[in-house]
C-alpha cells in the first residue's frame, strides 16, 4: 500500500518535468566499485564528488548475472537487460565452429576505418540482441535526437551507442579516434580536427606525478603484484613514453592507462557537442562517455594502490570539466541530466588478501583446461578438449566440432571442475535451468547464460580466488560484491538529492533514465524505474 503511494507520487510528480532534458550525459566509470568509490569518497571535491553530493545516490547497485566484465556491463547498463537477453556473455567467448575466440563485437563487415585490417576484431553492434538507451531515443524522437558514445575501449562505446547512435574509441595503434563502417563511411569534420591536434603526442615524454603530497596516499607505493607494463614502472613517477624514442603503439597503451586519457575523453566530448550540436534544442540528446582508464589502472596496479588512489582524484578533476561543458551546452543544469554508474568492480590482488588472513588464491584457467582436457580424454577416448573463458568451458576436438559433445561429455566436465580445490561448484549446461540452487549461484549464473554463445560448462571460483594467467596484477569477473557492487548516481533536472542505501540492479539505469526522457523502455529491459530520484523518497 506504502509503495502504491509512493509510485503515485512519482507518477505526479512526472507532468512538473514539462518537457525531456535537452542533453542526457551518461557517464561510465570503469571498474569503479562501491568499495572503491565509498573508500576515496572524503577525497573527491570536484566533479564526481559534487555529483555524489548533489544528486540521487545508490551506493550499491549489484549485477544480478555471474560474469562481471566490460562488455556485458555496458550492454546491461545501455539495454537494462541481462545477457540471456542482449546477448553480450563477456568481452569475448569462443565459437564451436572453429574453437577459436570471438571479440564481443568483431563485425568483420564492417571494419574500422582507417586502421591497419584485422580479422576479428570489435567494429560495431551487430552481436547484440537487444535495444538500447541510444536506440530508443533516436526510434523516439524520429531520428531529430542524437546520440554518440565515446571511450577509450571500443567494447565500452559500441554497447553505449548501440545500432542507432554513433561509437568512437581510442585505438592505440595509430593514436587516434576510429569507429567502424556501420556507424559512419566516413569521419565526420569535428573528428578529422579532433584527431589532427594530436592530443595524446602533448603527452609523450611526460611522467605521471602524483597529484597531492605522498603523505596524504594510503598504503605503499608499490604493494603486492604491481605490474610493469608499457616501460611504466611500479612506483610512481611513471614515464609516458611506452619506451619508445617517438609516440607508438606502446606508448598509446601507456597513455590510454594514464590519468592523462581522462582529460583527453573530456576533450572529445566537447568535440562531439560542438560538432554534433548536443543539447542545441528542445529534442533530446544523449552523450555517453566511458572512463577506461580507471580500468586499465585496476588491472595492473589493484583497486588499494596509489595509481587507483590518484587516477581518481583526477577523474575528479576532469569529470568537472565534462559536466561543465555539459552544462553550458544544455542551456544549464535545468535543461540536462546527468547519470553515472560502472560496467563492474574489482578484485584485490589475492596476495594482498592472502597477506590479511583471508583465503585466497591465483588460479591459472590454462592449467584447468590441461587438466580437464586430459581427464576427459582418458575417461572417453579421442580427441576431447577443453578452453577456458573465464567461468566457461568450451568442449571441442576434431571430432567434436560445431559442438558435437554429447551430454555425457559435459556433465562428466562439470563434475570433474567441481571437484577442484578453486571450485565452489560447476554445472553442465544441460542442466542449468533444472537443477536444484546451491547457494545462490545459479539464478546469477542462469541470467549470464545465452545460448550458443556459452560455455558447455558454467562453474564458479570461491570467494577471493582470481582466475588470471599472469602472477602479476589483478581481474574481474565474479558475481561477488568486490566484483558485481558499482555505484549509480542522478542529478540534474527533476532528480531530488539523497543517498539511497537499498540495494539495487543495474538493470534499472536505463528504465530509469527512459522514465527522465518521457520514452519507452528499451524492448527487452528487465529493471524499473527508480522513482526514489523525483521524489525523495
Amino acid at each position: 500500500m506504502i509503495r502504491a503511494f509512493v509510485l503515485a507520487v512519482a507518477l505526479t510528480a512526472l507532468p512538473a518535468l514539462a518537457r525531456p532534458p535537452r542533453l542526457t550525459l551518461v557517464i561510465s566509470v570503469d571498474a569503479l566499485s562501491s568499495d572503491v568509490l565509498l573508500r576515496n569518497r572524503h577525497r573527491l571535491k570536484g566533479g564526481l564528488g559534487q555529483l555524489l553530493a548533489q544528486g540521487a545516490y545508490f551506493p550499491y547497485a549489484r549485477y544480478g548475472y555471474a560474469e562481471c566484465r566490460t562488455a556485458p556491463g555496458h550492454t546491461t547498463l545501455s539495454t537494462g537487460a541481462n545477457p540471456w537477453r542482449h546477448g553480450i556473455v563477456d568481452n569475448r567467448w569462443v565459437d564451436r565452429s572453429t574453437m577459436t575466440r570471438v571479440l564481443a563485437f568483431a563485425d568483420d563487415a564492417h571494419p574500422v576505418l582507417e586502421v591497419p585490417q584485422t580479422p576479428g576484431q570489435d567494429a560495431g553492434p551487430a552481436h547484440i540482441q537487444a535495444e538500447t538507451l541510444a536506440d530508443r531515443l533516436r526510434v523516439a524522437t524520429q531520428e531529430r535526437g542524437k546520440a554518440v558514445a565515446l571511450s577509450i575501449k571500443s567494447h565500452a562505446a559500441i554497447p553505449l551507442a548501440g545500432r542507432a547512435g554513433q561509437a568512437w574509441w581510442f585505438n592505440k595503434t595509430v593514436g587516434k579516434f576510429v569507429t567502424g563502417t556501420w556507424y559512419t563511411k566516413e569521419f565526420p569534420e569535428w573528428v578529422k580536427a579532433l584527431n589532427a591536434r594530436k592530443l595524446p603526442e602533448a603527452s609523450f615524454g611526460k611522467k605521471w606525478e602524483l597529484m597531492r603530497p605522498a603523505s596524504e596516499y594510503v598504503g605503499e607505493d608499490e604493494g603486492p603484484a604491481e605490474a610493469d607494463v608499457y616501460g611504466l614502472g611500479r612506483t610512481f613517477p611513471h614515464p609516458l613514453d611506452g619506451g619508445l624514442p617517438s609516440p607508438g603503439p606502446t606508448f598509446y597503451s601507456a597513455f590510454a592507462l594514464s590519468p592523462d586519457s581522462h582529460d583527453f575523453l573530456v576533450e572529445a566530448a566537447k568535440a562531439a557537442i560542438a560538432g554534433e550540436g548536443l543539447g542545441k534544442d528542445d529534442v533530446p540528446d544523449l552523450l555517453a562517455v566511458s572512463f577506461s582508464g580507471t580500468d586499465l589502472v585496476f588491472h595492473e596496479f589493484g583497486p588499494y594502490s596509489w595509481e587507483m588512489q590518484d587516477t581518481l582524484l583526477r577523474l575528479d578533476r576532469a569529470m568537472g570539466q565534462l559536466i561543465a561543458a555539459a552544462e553550458r551546452a544544455a542551456g544549464g543544469r535545468g535543461n540536462l541530466v546527468i547519470a553515472l554508474s560502472a560496467d563492474h568492480g574489482g578484485a584485490a590482488a589475492p596476495e594482498q588478501w592472502a597477506a590479511t588472513g583471508l583465503p585466497a588464491k591465483r588460479v591459472n584457467p590454462t592449467e584447468l583446461a590441461m587438466g580437464l582436457t586430459q581427464a576427459l580424454s582418458q575417461q572417453f577416448g579421442g580427441d576431447v578438449t577443453a578452453t577456458l573463458e573465464q567461468l566457461d568451458v568450451y568442449l571441442g576436438g576434431k571430432t567434436h566440432q560445431g559442438g558435437a559433445v554429447d551430454a555425457a561429455v559435459r556433465r562428466a566436465a562439470a563434475a570433474w571442475m567441481a571437484k577442484q580445490p578453486a571450485v565452489v561448484m560447476a554445472v553442465a549446461s544441460d542442466d542449468l535451468f533444472t537443477s536444484p540452487d546451491i547457494a545462490g549461484y545459479l539464478p546469477r549464473m542462469r541470467k549470464s547464460y545465452f545460448a550458443g554463445r556459452s560455455g558447455d560448462v558454467l562453474f564458479m571460483v570461491r570467494p577471493f580466488h582470481l582466475l588470471y594467467g599472469s602472477d602479476a596484477g589483478t581481474s574481474h569477473g565474479t558475481p561477488y560484491a568486490y566484483d558485481a557492487q558499482v555505484p549509480m548516481v542522478f542529478a540534474g533536472k527533476g532528480i531530488k538529492p539523497g543517498t539511497y542505501f537499498e540495494e539495487i540492479d543495474p538493470v534499472d539505469f536505463a528504465p530509469t533514465l527512459s522514465a527522465l526522457l518521457e520514452m519507452g523502455m528499451p524492448a527487452s529491459a528487465e529493471g524499473k524505474p527508480r522513482f526514489e530520484v523525483l521524489t525523495g523518497k
